[in-house]
């Protein structure tokens, strides 16, 4: 049986995440998880495929998700009081439409600053409806693809121990979840029903996005109110339709 190691939420698409001890998971994922993003002048997704220096930023949610305070080395941090309702403008994430609220000029010039290439922030709108795909759709903000990624500790250690380089850490392929307790790598590519404690996730497929991702595949690696230490597995996950807490 396996149990959850490590839960983290990344609450702007990019950027650092934040390790809990325990997260809400909800319909879209762990809640705040990448509900914000960072655009271009055109409205397009930054990552850190082209603007590295996305990972030197810190994010801090608070609780009721009202607040957001982004830290980097070097500046002083910035913290805006979190907008909802404002104008809708176009943004575009993997070349597909949406929309997101733009959160000012304030952090719009801080992140430019830090980035060094003009740059905005919006979040995800409250009637955002974004149906991802897989085995079993689901919801999620502005994440990769499905509401939730599920890494296991083994998938990791053979990815290690294949790359002949220094050993990754788990948050270099931006889990949500890292769980512990399988013999195997790849055993969360089997697994099609999930259950963290009182929450279920149903499996969408394996993960997608970062090259070292695709090239831990090619080389057998690593492809909820959600607690460590409960009951968990990995992968690519979905969660059907439902808010869950434990």
């Amino acid at each position: 049986m396996a149990e959850v190691v490590e839960l983290r939420y990344y609450p702007v698409k990019g950027c650092a995440g934040v390790e809990v001890a325990r997260a809400e998971l909800t319909p879209a994922g762990l809640a705040h998880d990448r509900a914000f993003m960072v655009v271009d002048e055109d409205g397009v997704f930054r990552s850190q495929r082209r603007d590295r220096l996305l990972a030197t930023v810190r994010p801090t949610v608070g609780e009721d998700g009202r607040r957001l305070t982004l830290d980097a080395p070097g500046v002083e941090p910035v913290t805006v009081a979190v907008d909802t309702e404002g104008p809708r403008r176009a943004v575009r994430l993997f070349g597909a439409p949406f929309f997101g609220i733009d959160q000012g000029e304030e952090v719009a010039g801080w992140l430019s600053g830090v980035l060094g290439v003009r740059s905005r922030l919006v979040r995800v709108p409250p009637e955002h409806d974004r149906v991802t795909d897989g085995l079993v759709p689901g919801t999620s903000g502005y994440a990769d693809s499905c509401a939730v990624h599920l890494l296991s500790r083994a998938s990791l250690e053979r990815f290690n121990a294949l790359s002949g380089g220094l050993p990754v850490p788990a948050d270099r392929f931006r889990p949500n979840l890292v769980v512990d307790g399988w013999d195997e790598s790849h055993t969360e590519d089997l697994a099609r029903r999930i259950t963290v404690g009182g929450a279920e996730l149903a499996y969408a497929g394996p993960p997608l996005g970062d090259p070292a991702i695709r090239r831990a595949r090619r080389s057998g690696g690593p492809g909820g109110d959600v607690r460590r230490g409960r009951e968990g597995r990995g992968a690519r996950v979905s969660s059907p339709g439902r808010s869950a807490r434990t």
